[in-house]
């Protein structure tokens, strides 16, 4: 038998950072706003004759082979892939994994790995372990690994796909469809990486921290992030495209004053090369300091914007929106 899964990554439109616990607490109406891309991550189970445990991570060639789940640690490569089968006690397998998102890209591909090697282990070890339980098992394992608290917003797009809202109070974490047109987005998105990676713990962490600490420049600018949010969303749903660029190129603006590091030199350069080239707006995914750039751009000038930026030296991401969400197969 062999199992394979894979899951999407995503693109943060607005309200990101208020997913992570207990912000969200803190802000009346908090709400993240994100779409799965068809840029996936996957691994594969298939048993060993030999009773040894082995991890082959196919993008960035990283092997970790041991006699038993017992003799894994935390610094060796692949850690998260690692804790995960710690957690499952998985024995005489291969998981290999690949993500097709670059490293430290922002698209969350970690979390999308996450979700399907613990969807696969759980098929594989016959769990009914399915939906919300799924999203909490993986989301507290990358806490570990981290050793940082993690947003919630990451796992929802990895599992269900498509466009949503999250919205976050007291009674947890819903996620809310949005009834977007898939392909009128997909169509205005222009995706690049930066060729700079990034690290979302040390960005999110920081600005987490100075939040409960009670600075009231945070507390200002989280209100503010809501509010983007919320306008955002309506917008979406009306497809008021010139509105919805409007709330991203602001939630730019805000997301640049919540901590030093977010933006960068080369960051600042990729976006004013977008916008001269017909982009109406753009913002870093994910906590910033490098990774990918999304544009928001008119149908008409996607073709301009993508050819000025490779110029310019980004990695165009071809990429559509993922309604898909999670697959698990079984040969």
């Amino acid at each position: 038998m062999q199992v394979h899964a894979s899951a999407p990554t995503r693109v943060d439109l607005a309200g990101g950072t208020l997913d992570i616990w207990p912000l969200y607490l803190l802000h009346e109406n908090a709400q993240t706003l994100n779409a799965a891309i068809t840029i996936r991550a996957e691994c594969r189970l298939t048993p060993n004759a030999d009773g040894r445990l082995r991890i082959v991570a196919e993008d960035t060639g990283a092997r970790v082979e041991v006699s038993r789940w017992s003799e894994l640690g935390e610094s060796q490569a692949s850690r998260l892939v690692a804790r995960v089968l710690r957690f499952f006690r998985a024995e005489g397998l291969t998981v290999s994994t690949r993500s097709a998102a670059p490293v430290g890209a922002g698209l969350a591909g970690s979390s999308a790995l996450n979700i399907a090697v613990c969807a696969a282990l759980a098929r594989w070890h016959d769990r009914d372990l399915g939906g919300d339980s799924l999203i909490e098992l993986a989301l507290n394992l990358e806490a570990q690994v981290l050793g940082v608290p993690t947003g919630a917003q990451d796992y929802r797009p990895a599992t269900y796909g498509g466009i949503a809202a999250l919205e976050m109070g007291p009674g947890g974490v819903t996620r809310a469809p949005l009834n977007v047109d898939a392909e009128a987005l997909a169509s205005r998105i222009v995706l690049v990486y930066t060729e700079q990676s990034r690290d979302s713990g040390i960005n999110n962490w920081e600005v987490t921290k100075r939040r409960i600490d009670g600075d009231p420049g945070i507390i200002s600018l989280f209100d503010e992030i809501r509010d983007v949010a919320l306008g955002m969303r309506e917008a979406l749903e009306a497809a008021r495209w010139d509105d919805v660029a409007r709330y991203l190129a602001l939630e730019w603006d805000l997301r640049k004053r919540l901590a030093p590091g977010v933006t960068t030199a080369r960051l600042d350069a990729l976006i004013r090369c977008g916008r001269q080239a017909g982009a109406d707006a753009a913002k870093v995914c994910g906590a910033g300091g490098g990774g990918c750039l999304v544009f928001l751009t008119p149908p008409d000038r996607a073709g301009s914007v993508r050819a000025a930026l490779a110029e310019a030296g980004a990695r165009v991401l071809d990429c559509r929106i993922d309604t898909r969400g999670l697959q698990v197969s079984v040969d």
